[in-house]
């Protein structure tokens, strides 16, 4: 009787332990499962990268289903219910935002970031858009045939040499677009100039995506960000089109708290735009809609602005002073792809647009590979060398002086000038480049250490 008493006395302990074990274990899970991965600080190397899909479960993801069933023509519907959303979880988490502006360092609205909306996938917009990127044929078709054809099949391959630590994602998903003002912001950029397109209208292998600007607008407002507009050579752009699309950008956009105005010496503030591809259309068009007399005249009037045209060769500089343009750019992250890319170039570059009134804004990146669309374009590709290269460029642009630096790019992954977290990735067809031996974040890090550095030495020009 004794013994059976001990033994029944033994199993009432060990079951009440196992129970309180079992109580542990789940509270443990649960805990778990209620950490975001938005929640990780900046320059934290886990968080997002342990889950890079989880940034796209937000709250639609429970409407999944009939989002992939919805037709095409339910597009605006769904991105303003996307802006719905965005609109309220950002009241929701306004305490985070003061959290985080004590946090980073504060915004340089003389670093501008160039940065795409144009990816896509089937959780928001029903396919892969742009990750799926065709790979371009060579223009002789001799080169061509020496190299493979077809388009890339995410989400395991993508168009692109590096692979983003949020994954394929779609750029109408607000988790990402808050995800990249975090980013951008910690880098102490300050102004995004955003690629754009007319409603209706798109790049090749795209779709339109004017319907986001007012969600990146009211993103970029919430982390103290500014927005400003790369107009792309869509067909037909000429003065009178220009015209139009400068007058609606500024109509519907212009009063946001986030639209971009930059002080003039004189003491305006004008909108800035950036005119990628301006050397297709002839001076004389342009000087139709940016000089006082011209027949198309925009100059003095409610929409005037600061208009920068891209310099590739050296003879363009004297066109876009003959158009009528502010100033010039020069994109390309490729040091000696280009006259303008070529960072011993620009110092005449600056001289001559100081002699000639015109604002010089040089483009930095930090390295660049294509060759996931331009197979045959190894010759272009420039290693990144763990950063070098992107401080190099910093160095030659800070040299001359700009009043504004352009960093080429913050998310143009098919030409692998991104800033943008990556992470390592390996697939039974592809190994992806990565930021290796540093974090996903270094160039995030570099951006704000040279932001730092070209305020302090602004401050002494300046003097």
């Amino acid at each position: 009787i004794l013994n059976y008493d001990i033994m029944a006395r033994f199993r009432r302990r060990t079951c009440i332990i196992l129970l309180l074990f079992i109580l542990f274990i789940c509270s443990i899970m649960m805990a778990l499962k209620t950490l975001r991965p938005d929640r990780a600080g900046f320059g934290d190397p886990f968080g997002l990268g342990l889950l890079p899909e989880l940034q796209q479960r937000t709250v639609l993801l429970d409407n999944k289903q009939n989002s992939l069933n919805r037709a095409p023509g339910d597009i605006v519907t769904r991105v303003n219910n996307l802006h719905s959303f965005a609109v309220n979880t950002m009241k929701a988490s306004m305490s985070s935002v003061k959290k985080l502006e004590e946090e980073l360092s504060s915004p340089n609205y003389n670093f501008h970031i160039f940065y795409y909306t144009w990816y896509g996938n089937p959780q928001f917009d029903g396919k892969y858009i742009h990750w799926n990127h065709p790979l371009l044929p060579h223009w002789d078709p001799k080169i061509a045939n020496n190299y493979p054809k077809g388009r890339h099949n995410p989400p395991e391959d993508i168009g692109a040499n590096f692979y983003p630590e949020l994954g394929s994602y779609s750029s109408k998903d607000p988790t990402v677009i808050e995800a990249h003002m975090k980013q951008m912001r910690s880098a102490s950029t300050g102004v995004i100039v955003l690629s754009w397109y007319p409603p209706g209208m798109a790049d090749e292998n795209g779709e339109p995506t004017d319907d986001l600007v007012p969600i990146v607008l009211d993103y970029a407002h919430k982390y103290n960000l500014k927005v400003t507009f790369h107009i792309e050579p869509y067909k037909d752009r000429d003065d009178r089109s220009m015209y139009h699309n400068v007058k609606y950008i500024i109509d519907k956009y212009g009063s946001h708290p986030a639209f971009y105005r930059h002080k003039t010496s004189t003491g305006r503030l004008l909108p800035m735009f950036y005119v990628y591809d301006s050397y297709v259309t002839i001076p004389e068009i342009w000087a139709n809609l940016l000089t006082v007399s011209g027949s198309q005249s925009i100059r003095n009037t409610p929409y005037d602005a600061l208009f920068i045209a891209l310099l590739v060769e050296e003879r363009h500089k004297h066109d876009i002073h003959r158009s009528g343009f502010d100033g010039m750019y020069t994109y390309f992250a490729t040091n000696g792809f280009s006259y303008g890319s070529s960072h011993h170039n620009w110092a005449s570059l600056k001289a001559f647009c100081d002699s000639n009134n015109l604002m010089f804004i040089p483009s930095v990146g930090p390295g660049y590979i294509d060759t996931s669309i331009r197979p045959w374009n190894n010759h272009n590709t420039r290693n990144r060398v763990n950063g070098k290269y992107y401080e190099t460029a910093f160095s030659a642009a800070l040299l001359v002086r700009p009043e504004i630096i352009s960093i080429t790019s913050f998310n143009e992954w098919h030409e692998g000038t991104q800033i943008e977290k990556a992470v390592p990735k390996r697939t039974g067809q592809v190994v992806y480049l990565d930021y290796k031996p540093h974090k996903p974040n270094v160039y995030l890090e570099l951006t704000q250490k040279w932001s730092e550095k070209y305020r302090k030495e602004q401050e002494q020009w300046l003097m």
